[in-house]
């Protein structure tokens, strides 16, 4: 393949990335309208499906896209991946009901779920050497930018695209056409299907070169049915705990579901070790370098989740701000993140894989640290730059462990290597989120006790308002304060866990082996093996 075709394909590659990223945040900034829109706040826990129906098949569909990659054509994969993820988000944004809104994505979250994995594994076969690391980058980075775009293409799309004033204005205010474009909030599925479209040309007309495969097997779909099932019902367990209508059907409490969820993760497990190739290999866990890029992965993982929600929290709760300054330091996060991991790719010509990632770890740590010292009266610039720090360093880690675990397992599994680098840092999300929304939001929500209870209100107020009615201006200026505060020390140690999380991030971090480092191994082994002549003895090392 000539290297002008290498680079249009990446450049495709690259675009369904920006898509995914794009969608993991911009769907966050629409959510709010939709409930209202669909279900209305009463029905939180079933509307939460929306996003977990979207990750249920996002995570489980990776391992599955990323084994298929190595046995037949990435292109036609990539293709397909992209028209199904068309398809989703059309009819996501054309439902009708919250029932029609979860199903199109679900259909959604499985072709989101195959481009990320498609798409790494694509770039680890279309370079070698440094130049892999940096196509690695470019994807890595342009995931990233792609969610530093999702919170102002949501709140530009919200502002921009409300017709039903239009609509009604022409006369079709009773017409099919208006329920299909209106509320806004449709637009943010829409404008992404003929994007996907565009990139599906893309790949299409830039892939005839592409090699075909030599390995073919079939995939291992039962397993892959066991590992959804498992994670949709563990899911569900999660979103029923503590609903009071869970007592009134035993069969759906979230004992009994998380019960089923264990015996179909063992199902799965066993699957897996009676399975020549299975859904997910964790014998590939064996290998240093693979597993210690998978378990940075998952630890760098709960601490993004911990920056993006801690933030967001931050803002609505600390700062007593709105969208605004949550598009700011989302969008800083962000896109701190995709310049470490585009840099990271360039980076690797002058460090190694370990090293950077270390690197990175020590920014993420500091990032992280500074948030927890953040109160009510810190500058919104500091914020931003402790935001900025963090991402800088996750985004730094992103390439060299997407890298080296490529490289652990080899070009028949570059797929199944990029696929368990990217399901463990969505899991690691997975608990982050779980964390901070079992935890930290049930604790920042009891603050509102004060509202109620007179009692407890007067606990927290300053001597000279005590007693007077929650309705006085004093009083409530009191509140927030108080509020404010407690908010801000719950979040600390939400980011100081974060942090010891990153931390013990590295130790896994010094147990991979860098690229170079494995290549110069087995060129010493193979020497070893044959025969040699006193002149051949130093060509090895003239290699190196």
């Amino acid at each position: 393949m000539s290297s002008r075709a290498r680079n249009l394909l990446l450049a495709a590659l690259a675009g369904g990335a920006l898509l995914v990223g794009v969608e993991l945040m911009i769907t966050a900034v629409a959510l709010p309208a939709i409930v209202a829109d669909l279900a209305g706040w009463t029905e939180l826990r079933r509307a939460s499906w929306i996003v977990n129906g979207y990750a249920v098949t996002y995570i489980a569909t990776m391992p599955l896209a990323g084994r298929a990659a190595d046995r037949y054509g990435l292109p036609r994969l990539f293709v397909l991946s992209l028209l199904v993820f068309a398809v989703g988000s059309a009819l996501s944004g054309a439902a009708q009901s919250l029932d029609q809104l979860i199903a199109a994505r679900a259909l959604q979250g499985i072709g989101a779920g195959a481009i990320v994995p498609l798409a790494t594994a694509g770039a680890s076969h279309l370079f070698e050497g440094g130049a892999r690391a940096r196509a690695l980058g470019v994807v890595g980075a342009l995931t990233f930018l792609g969610m530093a775009l999702g919170p102002f293409a949501g709140s530009i799309v919200l502002e921009r695209f409300e017709l039903a004033a239009a609509f009604r204005a022409s006369g079709l205010g009773d017409s099919p056409l208006m329920a299909l474009a209106a509320p806004a909030w449709r637009w943010v599925f829409y404008l992404g299907a003929p994007f996907a479209v565009l990139a599906l040309v893309y790949t299409w007309a830039a892939a005839p070169t592409w090699p075909r495969p030599a390995h073919r097997a079939g995939l291992d779909i039962f397993g892959a049915s066991l590992f959804t099932a498992a994670l949709a019902t563990g899911l569900l367990a999660l979103t029923r705990l503590g609903e009071e209508t869970a007592e009134a059907d035993p069969l759906l409490s979230p004992l009994v579901l998380g019960v089923v969820a264990a015996v179909l993760a063992v199902l799965a497990v066993a699957r897996n070790a009676r399975t020549r190739e299975p859904f997910l290999d964790v014998r590939m866990l064996r290998d240093r370098t693979f597993a210690a890029a998978v378990l940075l992965s998952l630890l760098t993982g709960y601490a993004l989740a911990t920056a993006i929600i801690g933030a967001a929290v931050f803002v609505d709760r600390v700062r007593y701000a709105g969208p605004d300054e949550q598009r700011v330091v989302l969008g800083a996060l962000a896109a701190a993140t995709a310049i470490g991991a585009l840099g990271a790719g360039f980076a690797m010509r002058l460090l190694s894989a370990v090293v950077l990632s270390l690197l990175g770890l020590i920014m993420a740590i500091a990032g992280m640290a500074a948030l927890a010292l953040a109160g009510p009266e810190t500058d919104l610039t500091i914020v931003v730059a402790a935001l900025g720090l963090f991402g800088l360093g996750f985004g730094l880690t992103v390439t060299p462990r997407s890298t080296v675990a490529v490289e652990a397992l080899g070009r028949a599994a570059f797929g199944v290597a990029s696929a368990g680098v990217t399901v463990a840092r969505m899991i690691g999300m997975a608990v982050g989120l779980a964390i901070l929304t079992g935890f930290g939001s049930r604790r920042i929500e009891s603050l509102s006790v004060v509202l109620v209870d007179p009692v407890a209100r007067d606990e927290v107020l300053p001597p000279a308002l005590r007693g007077r009615p929650l309705e006085s201006n004093l009083v409530i200026e009191a509140l927030e304060t108080w509020a404010s505060l407690q908010a801000a020390a719950i979040l600390s140690g939400l980011f100081l866990v974060a942090a010891a999380v990153l931390v013990i991030a590295v130790l896994p971090t010094l147990l991979m082996r860098d690229p170079s480092r494995r290549v110069t191994e087995e060129r010493i082994i193979r020497t070893d093996e044959r025969p040699v002549v006193d002149d051949e003895v130093h060509e090895p090392a003239l290699a190196l």
